[in-house]
């Protein structure tokens, strides 16, 4: 197992180097060049940290707590995947306390990634990681005390629910009591900034009873899927794919309803080529439809906001049989699917649970 878990390791350092050399030499270069920017501190004029210090002590200190490290403070409790800095202090704070370290966690309420308004850049789209802001005001934190460095950093937690489906007798109430501790499991990987010191690194490993093989050191934000909300802000779509629209057989196409197209003929959809919609469609019809005495269904990944359960809700209201075997075990969908699951025995729907082999999307 150690000697797998080293391969892989060397594979995912490799991998996670690639990834921020292609953020840093090649997409944002091209983006640059497209009047997209995303400006470091160094690169901000006066209007611009005008403003987006006003954004800070408007929008940004009032939520956040920093948290000085000592005997009566100890490491606090970091939740698994979230925003951190790790702050080296010289001096004493205004009650007259020392400390040389400190935690300071951004808030989730927080964006990641902030738009400047046009008129303050040179360009078409400014964008400022919030990482940048904490790091160019975070002494306004820690009043009377110098701030030696300040480092981004994340810790990535196992998230594994550890549920035996066989031994336990009631395995919903078993998932809810986990889900709790899901962002607080043992730590398996620690993202630092590249300019974090030697000395913070150590502090930080030892923390989250890591090893240097743990460690990662990246040259940008710590999580890049926050940049995925950037395109839906740009509006250049000569920079985009054309959106993909999914087809629907032409038997669908001609009737309105879908169980007339059926009886014309079995019909094939092929997803994600094919739509969804006519699925829904079905489900939607059957739910009033009075000739539909029955639904019978496994459900897998439905989401917090589901057509397709809210069908499954109005059919059991109105008197069908409605019978689901939910997959209590979909990882990271547990909790909407123990809600559904219980929305939908409130409305009278037969609900099995556990794990099943056929599942639906």
């Amino acid at each position: 197992a150690r000697e797998v878990y080293r391969l892989v390791c060397d594979e995912t350092h490799a991998l996670v180097k690639e990834q921020y050399a292609l953020l840093n030499e090649e997409i944002l270069p091209l983006l640059a060049s497209e009047g997209i920017r995303f400006l470091k501190r160094a690169d901000w004029s006066p209007a611009q940290r005008e403003w987006i210090s006003a954004f800070f002590f408007r929008e940004a200190m009032p939520v956040i707590t920093p948290i000085g490290l000592d005997p009566s403070h100890p490491f606090p409790r970091v939740l698994n995947k979230s925003l951190n800095f790790a702050v080296e202090l010289e001096g004493r704070d205004a009650f007259g306390r020392s400390s040389d370290a400190a935690i300071v966690q951004a808030p989730r309420v927080l964006p990641r990634v902030i738009q400047l308004p046009r008129e303050l850049g040179d360009s078409e789209y400014c964008f400022v990681f919030l990482s940048s802001i904490l790091h160019e005001f975070v002494h306004e934190l820690f009043a009377g005390m110098k701030v030696l460095g300040c480092y981004q950093f994340r810790v990535t937690r196992n998230s594994n629910l550890f549920v035996d489906e066989e031994a336990v007798k009631n395995l919903r109430t078993k998932i809810q009591g986990e889900l709790p501790q899901r962002h607080f499991g043992d730590a398996v990987r620690l993202e630092v900034a590249n300019n974090c010191s030697e000395a913070m690194t150590e502090f930080l490993l030892g923390q989250f009873n890591l090893t240097e093989r743990d460690l990662y050191r990246v040259a940008g934000p710590v999580n890049l899927v926050r940049l995925m909300q950037v395109p839906d802000w740009v509006m250049r779509d000569n920079l985009k794919f054309k959106p993909f629209k999914p087809g629907t057989p032409k038997a669908l196409e001609k009737s309105g309803n879908v169980f007339e197209a059926i009886r014309g003929g079995d019909i094939l959809l092929h997803h994600p080529y094919q739509s969804f919609n006519p699925i829904i469609e079905l489900l939607e019809q059957s739910a009033t439809d009075p000739q539909v005495v029955a639904i019978k269904m496994t459900v897998y990944r439905t989401g917090t906001d589901s057509v397709l359960m809210q069908s499954l809700l109005r059919a059991a209201q109105n008197g069908k049989e409605v019978t689901v075997v939910v997959e209590l075990m979909a990882r990271f969908d547990e909790e909407a699917n123990i809600g559904w699951a219980t929305k939908l025995e409130e409305v009278g729907a037969h609900v099995i649970y556990g794990v099943v082999g056929y599942k639906v999307h």
